[in-house]
């Protein structure tokens, strides 16, 4: 860890998805059915930081102060971030730990100058999302083998319990809606969808680097859904890892892995949040559409617009298995008109607002494209005036070819 190049605080820019509105006017079951077209944009920004700014003042003399006592080593061990470091580093680890834990304004670690106690407490804070309090600012006194760490804290001890009845009350909200035997895949996706349905993105959000902006303020950045993620999982006794990387043409983002089933996947609840699907468009979107990409996703998936952190050893996401698209029937590995067409009706006649196309590649989506948008919507949509009995249907289309994707939405409403 001590090797990785330090990064500074940044932010996103926007990255667009294009959707496009179209309004179908119908006459009954006639086949000639007159159309418009016209284009709108969405965007959706990040920020995002690393935790950790520091101002480090330099003693050649040694400090007469006894270190800090240290959590215990089988607290701690199974952290991702605790595994990455070396035994001396772990002690540094736990000690800081333990003084965070007590809100001490100095804390006394057994860290010299070639120690770098600011990275082993970025550690720390990828590790334990239950530290709410903690900045991350933090001012250091170095002596030749010794530490004195002065992390700086958002709240007073009294601020601390209040807020933690708070956390307290919202993840109840969430987790006693889980069923006591729900598999691990439900109590992932569980999570996933509590967080986008109720938190609202939101760069100017206070405290947004922690749990408490997500779970008790309901506006966050990707670091606050992301640590709520892991909060939320671990209670429920599952591994969850933040993860630190960038996003493609963009800066700084968190998201995680989990094990599930024994296996790992990527998750993404910010970019599972569509907030780049706004009020811009004009129709009615069903209020909550969720972007099932980045739910238990492989690599493949998520390096098409993620990258890893160097210096980090994360586990492998190989296996498409819990693919939302394909566990729910609306995955296609091939353009079949007609198949496709089927499962579309069958979802107009369940009354759904939205159906997704998902497809296995590029080539097979853009083989499609062309299909599903001159062909088989104006089709579907003769199936909702039919089954509603209406003489006039209007529906929006979003296309996401860097997913190979593309949704349509219902408007049942005359």
């Amino acid at each position: 860890m001590t090797d990785r190049r330090r990064r500074r605080r940044r932010r996103k820019n926007g990255c667009a998805f294009a959707l496009v509105a179209v309004v179908i006017l119908c006459a009954g079951a006639a086949a000639g059915i007159p159309w418009a077209m016209e284009t709108f944009g969405g965007e959706v920004t990040e920020a995002f930081h690393e935790n950790v700014e520091k101002a480090v003042h330099v003693l050649e003399t040694e400090t007469a102060a006894e270190t800090e006592a240290a959590v215990p080593e089988d607290e701690v061990s199974g952290g991702f971030y605790y595994q990455q470091l070396d035994e001396e580093e772990r002690l540094i680890y736990r000690e800081m730990l333990c003084g965070l834990r007590e809100m001490e304004e100095t804390i006394r670690l057994d860290a010299g100058r070639e120690d770098r106690p600011e990275e082993i407490y970025e550690a720390v804070l990828y590790d334990r999302p239950e530290l709410f309090w903690c900045l991350g600012s933090c001012q250091m006194t170095v002596y030749r083998d010794r530490t004195e760490f002065s992390p700086v804290y958002v709240c007073s001890e009294e601020e601390r319990q209040s807020r933690r009845k708070e956390i307290d009350a919202s993840v109840e909200a969430c987790l006693s809606a889980i069923p006591a035997d729900a598999s691990e895949y439900d109590r992932i996706r569980a999570v996933f969808e509590y967080l986008v349905n109720t938190v609202d993105y939101d760069e100017d959000a206070p405290d947004n680097q922690n749990i408490y902006s997500a779970l008790v303020g309901k506006r966050s950045v990707c670091a606050g859904y992301s640590r709520a993620v892991q909060y939320l999982l671990e209670r429920l006794g599952i591994e969850c890892i933040y993860v630190v990387g960038t996003v493609q043409g963009q800066e700084a983002h968190a998201w995680n892995i989990v094990k599930c089933d024994g296996e790992y996947y990527h998750v993404d609840a910010t970019f599972g949040d569509p907030v780049f699907l706004g009020a811009e468009s004009g129709e009615d979107l069903p209020p909550d559409i969720i972007y099932y990409d980045y739910l238990c996703c492989t690599d493949q998936e998520i390096l098409k617009d993620h990258t890893p952190a160097d210096g980090f050893a994360y586990p492998a996401c190989v296996l498409d298995d819990l693919n939302y698209y394909r566990m729910n029937g609306i995955y296609f590995d091939a353009y079949d008109p007609q198949t496709i067409l089927g499962a579309m009706n069958e979802s107009i006649a369940a009354g759904n607002d939205t159906f997704t196309c998902k497809f296995a590649s590029e080539e097979i989506y853009a083989q499609a494209r062309e299909g599903l948008i001159n062909d088989l919507f104006p089709e579907a949509a003769r199936t909702v005036a039919k089954l509603y009995g209406m003489n006039q249907v209007r529906y929006t289309y979003m296309e996401d070819a860097a997913h190979s994707k593309m949704v349509v939405f219902w408007n049942y409403q005359q």
